[in-house]
């Protein structure tokens, strides 16, 4: 296995677990906190989303996604607070959006060479993530961490338990 197959397998194994934890989920399910002050599954997509694109964007060549008016700015730290929750989107949206992030993410790595993933990052994340290739698993990984957050709303719902 090479590097970009490691990394490749991260992404979407990351990408398909998350439509695994969404999938018996209403539009409704997305909008519940798992306690006082925590945010909801659809704060956390679109920040994904945005985050995948914003840390996506420092690659040379990158292939990003044209997120719709406003989306960056409805994910903000300042609207994961709002009470009751109000100007989120869908599932479906969130998905599809997601979906199309993720394929431009993958799009970006198979155009990378295997040197061009050792070249330093460059921007605020060089010290969290000093290559592009670190850069990349970063956002494997924070798919998954936000996931983890995903099972304490689906424990609170009763939803099956997946893992």
């Amino acid at each position: 296995m090479q590097a970009k197959d490691a990394i490749r397998y991260a992404l979407t194994s990351t990408q398909n677990m998350l439509g695994m934890f969404l999938g018996d989920l209403s539009d409704a399910d997305l909008l519940v906190r798992p306690a006082p002050n925590a945010n909801h599954i659809a704060w956390q997509l679109g920040h994904l989303i945005s985050s995948e694109q914003r840390l996506s964007s420092v690659i040379p060549g990158a292939k990003l996604v044209e997120l719709p008016a406003g989306f960056a700015d409805r994910h903000t730290k300042e609207t994961s607070a709002i009470d009751p929750p109000k100007g989120f989107g869908t599932k479906d949206e969130y998905v599809s959006l997601f979906k199309k992030t993720r394929e431009a993410t993958l799009a970006t790595l198979a155009d990378m060479s295997d040197a061009m993933l050792d070249k330093p990052t460059q921007g605020q994340m060089k010290d969290f993530a000093p290559t592009l290739g670190d850069l990349l698993i970063l956002v494997a990984n924070h798919t998954l961490m936000h996931m983890g957050q995903f099972t304490v709303v689906r424990r609170k719902l009763g939803k099956p338990v997946l893992f």
